[in-house]
């Protein structure tokens, strides 16, 4: 028996039809309708990565269905060693999102509606391997995050949520440019991944014409990933924000970039990715250390974890321009990494703005003392972040070093600078929220006690440390699919 494919994305839909004919003062059956739509997809999304024979390698599971022919679009569903991880990290986060979503109080149906065409779409993308459904999942899951900003956000989410939909249509219609132009310029009408790299490995688009289609991909796609300077839209819009919403963006959302910067540009226009890459590794380090540097002089936490966000895509950027096997290896483990840690992140920032009604790192003070096990947890998120041993963003941090050491010296150099940044605005953000002298008026403040208030924090925790101990369980797996790449660029 192998995993069927078209569940893992389908369990959403069936959950948000669910939740669309429960009457909305039904509050309690709609949050425990969510978390089952979203757990599922996440055991299904294991157990087809424990499956998945990395062996083998290739696409496996596959399921395909004409759709248009005539255009050459198919229903084509898939998984190799690079998105079944990735799959498995919008299980862990999109589950935990739903379970820390209990501080929403108002019009609680349209929000988990909403969420879950979010989660809907993601899964989609993630699997589709037809460039035209992955582009339309892509902004099937891009749309709800503007409504859910604007309607359950903070003090500026009107703001946020026009500017973050202002820098990603923009990013997507650069990026649907490029795309069209690549399915007019491979010589074969169908979107079609696998036909497409079959078709350009014996018969490549002609150099010219890579060269200019190359940058509108990566440039429409690298928005969504915060490419330097396009990253302002990231830090305020996962600051007003819900915490689920920030989650997944941050934690999953962003990570759609690089996947289909490393699936479309990369893999089909390796050419071009020789010509064009060392001004990305250039952008990166911009990312890295002017993103870094920001986050230094952030007092809002939300803020803060945000800048530090865009700064740690700058280490996946580096990673891309690296022609090697062990820098793609740390791009795609930092991908799942980075998404775990943002995610466990943001959830515990979230919990602790519910009870003190703010973010303001000087107002928080000796949290831990009143929340032991979330401030335990958020000191173990940071040390994650900053790049400690015994967790997987450390993995997955020096790959994408070594992996830029040959080709990218000094830029390797700044990037191991910007760790250095990174340890101190994160020591800051603890010294100042939940370390020094508690403040008397927190005194009340109340703890995750029961198991449900544990799991979403204990899950994503130990994934990171799990996958950190034991980085075998993910490299064994995506190695045979990122030897693929880095051969289909030489």
């Amino acid at each position: 028996m192998t995993p069927d494919l078209s569940w893992i994305f389908l369990s959403p839909l069936l959950g948000l039809i669910l939740v669309a004919l429960v009457p909305p003062e039904r509050t309690c059956l709609i949050r425990r309708i969510s978390a089952v739509a979203t757990l599922v997809p996440f055991v299904l999304s294991v157990w087809a990565y424990a499956a998945y024979d990395h062996a083998a390698g290739g696409f496996q599971f596959v399921q395909s269905v004409p759709w248009v022919l005539p255009l050459g679009i198919s229903y084509h569903l898939g998984i190799d060693g690079i998105n079944s991880l990735l799959i498995v990290l919008l299980g862990a986060v999109s589950f935990t999102a739903v379970l820390i979503s209990s501080s929403i109080k108002e019009r609680i149906k349209e929000y988990y509606i909403l969420l879950l065409i979010t989660i809907l779409g993601t899964y989609g993308a993630f699997l589709s391997l037809d460039i035209f459904f992955f582009y339309f999942f892509h902004e099937v899951a891009a749309v709800p995050v503007f409504l859910m900003i604007a309607i359950w956000g903070s003090e500026k989410r009107e703001y946020a949520a026009m500017k973050l939909t202002l820098y990603l249509a923009a990013g997507a219609a650069v990026a649907l440019v490029g795309l069209l132009a690549l399915y007019l310029a491979s010589g074969v009408q169908t979107f079609d991944l696998v036909a497409l790299q079959a078709q350009l490995a014996r018969h490549p688009i002609p150099i010219g014409v890579q060269n200019w289609i190359f940058p509108l991909i990566v440039v429409g796609f690298g928005i969504t990933l915060t490419l330097w300077p396009f990253y302002t839209w990231a830090p305020v819009g996962y600051g007003e924000a819900p915490t689920a919403v920030s989650m997944l963006h941050a934690g999953v959302l962003k990570k759609l970039g690089a996947y289909a910067i490393i699936r479309f540009a990369i893999q089909l226009m390796p050419q071009a990715a020789h010509v064009w890459m060392p001004f990305i590794a250039a952008l990166a380090v911009a990312n890295i250390i002017h993103c870094g540097l920001v986050a230094l002089t952030q007092r809002d936490l939300k803020y803060l974890l945000g800048y530090s966000s865009c700064s740690h895509m700058g280490y996946i950027l580096l990673g891309l321009a690296c022609f090697n096997t062990m820098g793609i290896n740390g791009v795609v483990y930092l991908m799942f990494a980075h998404g775990i840690m943002a995610a466990l992140a943001f959830a515990l920032t979230g919990f602790v703005e519910t009870q003190t009604k703010t973010r303001d790192l000087d107002e928080w003070g000796g949290i831990t003392k009143y929340m032991p096990f979330v401030g335990t947890c958020f000191i173990m998120a940071a040390l994650a972040s900053a790049g400690v041993p015994g967790f997987a963003n450390f993995v997955a941090e020096i790959l994408v070093l070594l992996g830029a050491w040959d080709q990218y010296r000094w830029y390797t150099v700044w990037a191991v600078f910007g760790l250095v940044i990174t340890a101190i605005y994160l020591m800051k953000a603890i010294r100042l929220g939940f370390q020094g002298p508690p403040r008397p008026q927190f005194a009340s403040l109340t703890d995750a006690r029961t198991t449900v208030d544990k799991l979403p924090y204990a899950l994503l925790l130990a994934l990171l440390i799990l996958t950190g101990c034991l980085p075998t369980v993910i490299l064994s797996h995506i190695q045979t699919s990122t030897r693929v790449i880095v051969e289909s660029m030489r």
